[in-house]
């Protein structure tokens, strides 16, 4: 898909973040879109920044957990434009803390919004690719996809889960090679996402950065629309997180979870807090939240291996500490 000028898109999550950043860059391609959210006048909003590039776009209020609803998001899609063109399941949702400290409703309901949230959007859109025998959908997964992600073990969960669903799907449409399935894994973003995570924790969650901004990860997803690919990673983090674990997942769990501990550890004390996981919240429409950012041209390959294998080092030398301590 060289050309997005008119491709019918669908973006979830489009109300703030990373969402909102994709719907801008495909309005500024040509896109005409069909946005989807549980927060109506923050989407609303986006939709009419869309039609201020000169774009189509519509607003459709959507809860991803309701398989009805995402169903209807697609129906909204057909008969506003009589097809679908790509697909970019974005929403995501996290609970920040030890597993067993944060509340299991809470828990299962990371699983609903990431996990089941992205299948919803598969089984509704692909009825209409396979009639068409073409489109491409895109699965927000994240690093998290390809390493562990301690004190938030029910994302990782839902995110290995996207990870493996993307990559068992592609392989049931090998008969459909206009059909594409594609997986993003960007390192951290600075979204309003944290802010409305759950932390239950008792610590403020603060990562230093630097991050990469939402615009910059939306304009991978546009590349990669006009040029599919199974995975692409965002920012080097990711890529390096990728090596590592590919290499040493024992000396990266290690690693991961000693930098994890000593981060809470030095966080400053913080109020436990459900987010916006189980019900919206009025603050964080934007597309980002203010912390440093870096912006990424993509690593070259020297950097691939610098990264990844700085991260190892790393990983290994905590271990050895972990070991000494122990």
């Amino acid at each position: 898909m060289p050309s997005l000028q008119n491709a019918v898109t669908v973006i979830t999550g489009a109300s703030s973040g990373i969402g909102k950043a994709s719907a801008l860059a495909f309005a500024r391609a040509g896109a005409r879109l069909v946005l989807a959210a549980r927060r109506a006048e923050p989407l609303e909003e986006t939709a009419r920044e869309c039609r201020q590039l000169g774009a189509e776009a519509i607003a459709v209020v959507t809860d991803v957990t309701d398989e009805v609803a995402v169903q209807a998001l697609a129906q909204a899609a057909i008969e506003a434009h009589g097809r679908i063109d790509v697909w970019f399941n974005n929403v995501g949702t996290g609970v920040v803390g030890p597993y067993w400290e944060a509340l299991l409703d809470l828990q299962k309901r990371v699983v609903e919004t990431n996990l089941m949230g992205t299948l919803h959007g598969a089984h509704a859109v692909l009825p209409h690719f396979l009639r068409e025998r073409r489109g491409v959908l895109v699965n927000m997964v994240s690093m998290g996809g390809w390493s562990p992600t301690p004190f938030a073990a029910t994302y990782a969960a839902s995110k290995y889960g996207i990870r493996g669903f993307s990559a068992s799907l592609r392989q049931e449409l090998t008969g459909y090679p206009d059909i594409h399935v594609c997986g993003v894994f960007p390192a951290l973003v600075d979204t309003p996402g944290l802010a409305h995570g759950a932390n239950f924790s008792g610590r403020a969650i603060d990562p230093p950065g630097p991050f990469l901004t939402p615009e910059h990860v939306a304009e991978v997803v546009v590349g990669l629309v006009r040029r599919p690919r199974a995975e692409v990673a965002v920012g080097l983090p990711a890529t390096a997180a990728r090596i590592a674990y590919g290499i040493a997942p024992v000396l990266t769990e290690r690693g991961v979870g000693a930098a994890m501990r000593a981060a809470l550890r030095r966080a400053r004390p913080d109020t436990r807090s459900e987010g916006a996981v189980a019900r919206t919240v009025p603050t964080g429409t934007g597309t980002r939240s203010g912390k440093p950012v870096w912006h990424v041209r993509g690593p070259s390959l020297g950097g691939v291996a610098l990264g990844g294998l700085g991260l190892l080092v790393g990983a290994e030398l905590l271990a050895g500490v972990l070991t000494r301590r122990g």
